[in-house]
């Protein structure tokens, strides 16, 4: 098929669990005239250099990502947020190629809006750091110690989120207190989570 990126068959050619999964969906991609990249390490499909479309896979499931799908109109009511701190990306999840062939003609329909989004340059206003509730555990920290309180906000805004989201995860608050705890060393010096 036309559009299919030699770079990229490494990533359909390994053995995986959702390898006719994977196959199925990027013939449907394909089909709707994108162009087949490599980011991430994962198959990413562009329209005029922007990212429409991702396909990855998870241990129990696949999916395809829509890099702006809280901008699509979801009639279907089959688009997930991954996680509540994720703003803007949305998942389609895949257990069986029959899923996949089920929804092919929504899939199709929904990849024509995500492009035309990408054409009129819809962005989605993301929520300021402020915004997001700080984790109990962490507020505790910057109400005892003041130095710590400065430096984080300090912080610029997405270094900020990035703190509040990963001390948020774990469900245990033991997890999250170790979390806080190790990084505030870090917040101290004025580097993010990834620095």
């Amino acid at each position: 098929m036309s559009g299919m990126n030699p770079k990229v068959d490494w990533f359909f050619d390994k053995p995986t669990k959702w390898q006719q999964e994977y196959e199925t969906l990027r013939m449907l991609i394909l089909g709707c005239g994108l162009t087949e990249e490599l980011k991430w390490g994962c198959p990413c499909y562009t329209s005029e250099k922007k990212n429409i479309i991702l396909i990855h896979g998870f241990k129990e499931y696949c999916a395809v990502l829509f890099f702006k799908g809280a901008l699509l109109k979801d009639e279907h009511g089959i688009l997930i947020q991954q996680t509540p701190n994720v703003q803007v990306p949305r998942q389609v999840r895949f257990k069986t190629v029959r899923e996949i062939m089920k929804l092919e003609k929504v899939l199709k329909a929904y990849i024509k809006e995500a492009i035309e989004v990408e054409k009129a340059g819809l962005k989605v206003t993301l929520k300021k750091a402020s915004e997001y509730e700080i984790p109990e555990e962490f507020q505790n920290r910057l109400d005892e110690n003041a130095a710590l309180k400065k430096a984080f906000y300090a912080l610029t805004p997405g270094r900020q989120r990035g703190y509040l989201f990963y001390f948020s995860q774990p469900k245990l608050t033991k997890t999250r207190e170790a979390r806080v705890e190790k990084y505030v060393p870090q917040i101290l010096m004025g580097k993010g989570v990834e620095d």
